[in-house]
């Protein structure tokens, strides 16, 4: 649309000039990757491609890459109870952290009397000595923290959780989808065992995921059963197309990444010192590491619902940090495990940033909020 600012990047981003080729090829073949003939060699040659691609990103092997429909899915399969632990035996319960996606507080195929959730600080960092005593109180579990917040952008120590888990015996998986193409992000640097990444959080397209796993991991257990593709893991003929989109998007992001990060990372800081000049702002998770392109805030007496409509009036996307379900708009349950009001949660408005954002996109965000700060906040 014309005239118009995106600050919605972490909900998905525009499709890169690079996989939209890589797509169009792909769209020209016609062999399914699992045909021995001419055809589908050329299909599966794609789709290696792609998994290559996806490995090198992550330093991982590409026999490693599960491909999936979607982060949802890659999730799913990762919270598997018959995951092995370093002594070979399964896992038998589960540790989320509170503030994880609701796909992975969903808990996977664990029993909801197998999950329990490890507290998070105020700036919305997981608890260390939480997860400790958790650990300590019942037999090897499956941990999963996510490397970034979707909502506040905060980093979690998921090294230092790793050499936690390892230590009681158990395992731990990364969802990564935020952090993909955002910041470095290594399974083997920081000792995960699965992770969880996405297509279109990069510029790849929608409804193509990919769960990768630490080299022998053992006990993975597919939620899709059917022919033996993905070496059994997840059965379903494979989305060539998105696929090789997916594949494209990385290798363009993991190139520009540095300099993108960057100069994202300046423009949030501009962003986030003129919201918080205004009106009694508050930025959460301003004090700890965070995603360079993310910002939410809140101000007392915003109602986010009205603040997102405000905002695309003024030609402006941007998010609510609340949820949405049913049509009825609940208070964001990252700030409630960060300790904060429900009226405080239901206000906080999410801005991200993308590699085409500008300073202009910066400025028109700024005037839009004023203009909406002056007219939307109570007394």
């Amino acid at each position: 649309m014309p005239n118009r600012v995106y600050l919605d990047w972490n909900a998905t981003t525009p499709l890169r000039a690079e996989a939209r080729a890589a797509m169009l090829a792909a769209y020209e073949l016609i062999g399914n990757p699992s045909s021995v003939h001419a055809e589908g060699r050329e299909a599966r040659r794609l789709v290696e491609d792609a998994r290559a691609a996806l490995a090198a990103a992550v330093g991982a092997l590409p026999r490693n890459v599960v491909f999936t429909s979607a982060g949802t899915e890659a999730n799913a399969l990762a919270l598997s109870p018959g995951l092995r632990g370093p002594s070979g035996d399964p896992v038998r319960r589960l540790l989320v952290s509170a503030v994880e996606h609701a796909s992975v507080l969903a808990g996977g195929r664990f029993p909801v009397n197998g999950i329990s959730q490890i507290q998070v600080t105020r700036a919305g960092i997981v608890d260390l000595d939480h997860l400790r005593a958790l650990l300590a109180d019942g037999p090897p579990a499956l941990v999963s923290i996510m490397a970034a917040n979707n909502e506040t952008g905060a980093l979690q120590p998921v090294a230092e959780a790793a050499r936690i888990v390892h230590a009681a015996g158990g395992l731990l998986h990364v969802d990564a989808i935020q952090a993909l193409g955002k910041i470095t992000f290594n399974i083997n640097a920081v000792g995960a065992d699965l992770a969880s990444i996405s297509g279109h959080k990069i510029g790849g397209p929608k409804g193509v995921a990919a769960l990768v796993v630490a080299d022998g991991l053992a006990g993975l257990e597919p939620v899709l059963r059917g022919g033996g593709q993905e070496l059994g893991r997840r059965a379903g003929t494979e989305n060539v197309v998105g696929i090789a989109g997916f594949g494209a998007a990385v290798t363009a992001a993991l190139q520009a990444l540095p300099e993108d990060a960057k100069r994202m990372a300046s423009l949030r800081d501009c962003l986030g010192n003129g919201i918080r000049g205004t009106s009694g702002a508050t930025v959460f998770s301003d004090d700890v590491d965070r995603l360079p392109n993310t910002v939410l805030f809140t101000a007392p007496g915003l109602k986010a619902e009205t603040a997102v409509i405000g905002f695309d009036l003024e030609g402006i996307a941007v998010s609510s940090g609340s949820a949405c379900s049913s049509g009825k708009v609940q208070p964001s349950h990252v700030l409630a495990a960060m300790g904060f009001d429900p009226a405080v949660a239901q206000g906080a408005v999410r801005l991200s940033l993308g590699w085409s954002t500008g300073p202009d996109d910066i400025n028109r965000a700024l005037e839009a909020w004023r203009k909406l700060g002056n007219t939307l906040l109570r007394a």
